[in-house]
């Protein structure tokens, strides 16, 4: 018995390590700051229920903190574009792209990013 629930415990060790080093690979990456300078593509599309669902692409030049750029193409999903002259970090994955986006101060972007945008 003590074999198995050494075991039991053993396998949920590596499962939650998999998972945890596959989510760092997945959605982790580099943070980029952009600029909301226009609102976006819209897009509408329906889902299975019939309801429309609002999306908006943006494609923005992003910095990193050592001012390097980066193209940034990504989708909001909202009712309505992102707010115009909003700064966002961007987190881009190089094998996923644009992974999360978050709403960020002026006074909390990079000197060298600022700069650039």
């Amino acid at each position: 018995m003590k074999k198995f629930v050494i075991g039991i415990v053993f396998i949920a060790v590596i499962a939650f390590g998999g998972l945890k080093i596959t989510e760092k690979i997945v959605l982790s990456g580099d943070d980029y700051y952009v600029k909301i300078t226009d609102e976006g593509d819209k897009k509408g599309d329906t889902d299975d229920d019939g309801q429309t669902v609002l999306s908006y692409d943006y494609d923005l030049i992003g910095f990193d903190k050592a001012g390097q750029e980066k193209e940034m193409k990504f989708t909001a999903y909202k009712d309505r574009p992102l707010i115009q002259g909003a700064y966002l970090k961007v987190i881009w994955n190089q094998n996923r792209g644009v992974t999360s986006y978050e709403q960020v101060k002026e006074n909390d972007i990079p000197a060298k990013a600022k700069e650039k945008l």
